[in-house]
């Protein structure tokens, strides 16, 4: 999974990026809340751990920017605060989940793994998805573009519907070859670019308006308004 840290401490940060690494997450770091924000807003991930006391920007009110924005990207505040009014403002604020200093890493991924967890589980509960007029039904398995329906293969079902509940979100190949081919290593073959051109010359070419497209250099983002 890709974790964001937002920590200012650098031996913190530091720790914390290899532990999770050697757990199997992909990492990005931020040093400062403004950094923090922007990166959560603009690129994908699974969790955040967010240091709570944090320059240019607190920990809290980068949650708070985040939720008003309607990013629900799962986040575990750390911090030296530890009083029950402390844990209950970190909750308040948007946390969904809240962790002392100094803790065990082993407490801190486990608390991880349960968001992840939760997670999952709120997005599997979803039955049907949409993007623009293009329609999922998870239930029957049909896939309809203004009404008209779309034959897709197994797989290329399976990645449409990876990228539409990710609307509007980066996803790079990497998180495809996890999530759709089930990959834990780079396969070295085009395999994403074939089904990607299949999946694009089935949603997108006899519509005026075209849904997935290629962001160079980084991945393939299904959005209704561009």
């Amino acid at each position: 999974m890709r974790i964001l840290i937002i920590e200012d401490d650098a031996d913190t940060a530091a720790y914390l990026a290899k532990g999770l690494s050697e757990s199997g997450h992909l990492v990005q770091r931020a040093a400062n809340g403004k950094e923090g924000l922007y990166l959560a807003l603009e690129e994908d991930f699974e969790a955040m751990v967010v240091d709570r006391m944090l320059p240019g920007l607190d920990g809290l009110a980068l949650i708070r920017s985040l939720r008003a924005a309607g990013k629900k990207t799962p986040a575990l505040i750390l911090s030296a605060l530890g009083e029950v009014d402390d844990r209950v403002e970190g909750l308040r604020a948007g946390g969904d989940d809240y962790l002392v200093k100094p803790f065990a890493f082993t407490e801190l991924l486990a608390r991880l793994d349960a968001l992840l967890r939760r997670s999952d589980s709120d997005i599997a509960a979803q039955t049907a998805l949409k993007v623009g007029d293009l329609e999922m039904d998870l239930l029957t398995r049909v896939v309809r573009r203004a009404g008209r329906p779309i034959d897709l293969q197994p797989r290329e079902f399976r990645l449409l519907e990876y990228l539409l509940r990710h609307s509007g979100q980066v996803v790079t190949r990497t998180m495809l070859l996890e999530n759709v081919w089930d990959y834990n290593f780079d396969p070295q073959t085009n395999v994403i670019d074939v089904h990607i051109s299949r999946l694009r010359s089935k949603i997108d070419k006899d519509f005026e308006r075209p849904l997935l497209h290629t962001v160079r250099g980084a991945g393939y983002v299904i959005r209704a308004d561009a």
